[in-house]
């Protein structure tokens, strides 16, 4: 998440910080590994929050000096970011799933919780649950290429 080993480590340091503090508030309603990944993920996402953005002038990117590499066009396509899936198409595509497929694969993929976890809530089989999560993740596919094709043709 951060792209850098040293800072990476400072952060998992910090996060089983969090941990010896707040160990005390974990209620048990979920697998400890849920917990922990999801106090981990707050404590990077805290220190990026923290650290902001790079800010960039604008007369620097449009007359850049001999180092820096050819002008670079404000507004044009970013090649690099041509394959991304950005977060406003995923958020449709999920709810463009139906809903016992949306259920499961927001249980496991985004809340962290295992199959046994999500067969106890739902009252269905461990197989049913990676069965549904399994097609959840097809028809994702599915809608995002579609709307990657669509967005080519714009």
């Amino acid at each position: 998440m951060v792209s850098n080993t040293a800072e990476a480590e400072d952060l998992t340091q910090e996060a089983f910080l969090q941990l010896f503090r707040k160990i005390a508030t974990f209620r048990g309603e979920s697998a400890f590994s849920t917990w922990l990944h999801r106090l981990a993920v707050n404590v990077v996402l805290m220190h990026l929050r923290k650290k902001g953005l790079p800010q960039v002038s604008l007369e620097e990117t449009l007359e850049p000096s001999q180092e820096d590499g050819p002008r670079k066009d404000i507004g044009a396509r970013d090649l690099t970011l041509s394959g991304s899936v950005d977060r406003v198409t995923l958020e449709r595509a999920i709810e463009n799933l139906p809903p016992g497929y949306r259920l499961v694969f927001v249980l496991h993929d985004v809340e962290g919780y295992e199959h046994n976890e999500i067969a106890g809530m739902l009252e269905c089989s461990i197989g049913n649950s990676k069965s549904q999560l399994h097609k959840a993740r097809m028809k994702l596919r599915d809608l995002l290429r579609s709307g990657q094709r669509k967005e080519a043709l714009l």
